[in-house]
C-alpha cells in the first residue's frame, strides 16, 4: 500500500488537497491508479491544506489504516477493510500535535500509532485486533518533528522510534517495557521507558526487523551529524541494550532507507551528494551486520 499526500492548483487560486492511495497487487506488478481518499474537510479546501502527510499500517485481517494530523492540531484516521470498503473519516482527538505520524501495528495486529507533540509524544492503541482505536497515556518525550518511525517488536508490542528535539539523538520507546539501568528515567504512567540510543543526527531513522548472527535484532540506519550513513543493530526486546553506531559511505542527502532482498540479506539504500541513487548488500558470508561496497542502483 501507497499512500501520499496531492495538492493541485485549481484556476481559481484554490488549491485542492488530497489524501491518495494506490496499491501494487503482486510482486512484480504495477501499482494502481492512485485513488483520493479526500480529508477529512470535504469542500473546505483552506483547511484540507493544512493536514500534515498521512502514515498507514495493515492491521488485523488485513485492515489497512491511514492516519494525518488534522487542521487543528489532532488525528483524523480512515479504514479500508479487507473487503476494500472504506469508512469515513473519524476524529480520535488531540491537541497541538507536530507534523510526522508514525503508525505501527503487533504480531497479533493491533494498531500503535504515535504523534510528537510540543509538550509529549501523543499515542493512540488498540486493546484487541480489530478494536477502537483509543487514546493512551502520551510518552513524556519531545520529538522532532519529521523523525518518528515504529516497527512490531513482538506479537503484542511496538517499539516506535525518534530524534529528540533538542539534542538530535535518537530514542526508543515501547509499551509494558520494564524500568531497567539504560533508561532515562523510572517507568512511568505510559507504561515504558524512555531509552537513548545516542547517534546524534538528522531526520528520520530508517527500521528493518531481522535476524543478525541468530539474534532477533532491529536495524536502524539514520543520516547522521556529518551527512554519512550510520547503522547499528538494536537487540529486539532487549530494554537495557544500546546501540552503536557504525558509519557507512559517503555524505547522503535526506534520510536512508532500509529492506531485505530475495535472499534476506539487508539492503541499505541512500541518495548521495550527487543525486544518485546507490545502495549497500549484507555480506552474507561475514558474521555481524557487515555490508558490502556502495554501488549505484
Amino acid at each position: 500500500h501507497l499512500v501520499g499526500l496531492r495538492q493541485q492548483p485549481k484556476d481559481n487560486d484554490e488549491v485542492a488537497t488530497d489524501v491518495v492511495h494506490a496499491t501494487q497487487f503482486q510482486p512484480g506488478r504495477p501499482t494502481t491508479m492512485w485513488r483520493a481518499l479526500g480529508t477529512p474537510y470535504g469542500g473546505d479546501w483552506r483547511r484540507a491544506g493544512q493536514i500534515g502527510l498521512p502514515a498507514a499500517v495493515v492491521g488485523h485481517s488485513g485492515a489497512l489504516h491511514v492516519f494525518v494530523r488534522n487542521a487543528g492540531g489532532g488525528v483524523c484516521g480512515r479504514k479500508q477493510d479487507a473487503k476494500g470498503s472504506w469508512s469515513g473519516w473519524l476524529d480520535l482527538k488531540g491537541y497541538e500535535l507536530l507534523d510526522g505520524l508514525s503508525a505501527a501495528a503487533t504480531g497479533d495486529g493491533r494498531v500503535d500509532v504515535i504523534a510528537p507533540a510540543r509538550q509529549a509524544a501523543h499515542r493512540w492503541s488498540q486493546e484487541k485486533p480489530g478494536g477502537d482505536l483509543k487514546r493512551a497515556p502520551a510518552v513524556p518525550a519531545v520529538a522532532a518533528p519529521g523523525t518518528a518511525t515504529s516497527v512490531a517488536t513482538g506479537d503484542t508490542s511496538v517499539t516506535h522510534f525518534w530524534r529528540d528535539a533538542e539534542s538530535g539523538e535518537v530514542r526508543a520507546w515501547r509499551a509494558d517495557s520494564a524500568s531497567a539501568e539504560g533508561g532515562e528515567g523510572a517507568e512511568d504512567e505510559s507504561g515504558g521507558v524512555v531509552r537513548s540510543l545516542g547517534g546524534a543526527g538528522t531526520g528520520p531513522v530508517a527500521l528493518l526487523r531481522t535476524a543478525v548472527d541468530g539474534h532477533d535484532c532491529t536495524v536502524l540506519a539514520q543520516r547522521a551529524e556529518n551527512g554519512r550513513v550510520a547503522v547499528a543493530a538494536y537487540p529486539t526486546g532487549d530494554e537495557t541494550a544500546g546501540a552503536f553506531w557504525s558509519e557507512t559511505g559517503g555524505e547522503c542527502v535526506g534520510a536512508p532507507a532500509l529492506a531485505l532482498d530475495a535472499r534476506g540479506r539487508v539492503v541499505l539504500a541512500a541518495i548521495a551528494a550527487d543525486g544518485a541513487l546507490r545502495i549497500a548488500r549484507q555480506r552474507a558470508e561475514e558474521p555481524g551486520l557487515a555490508l558490502g561496497p556502495w554501488t549505484p542502483a
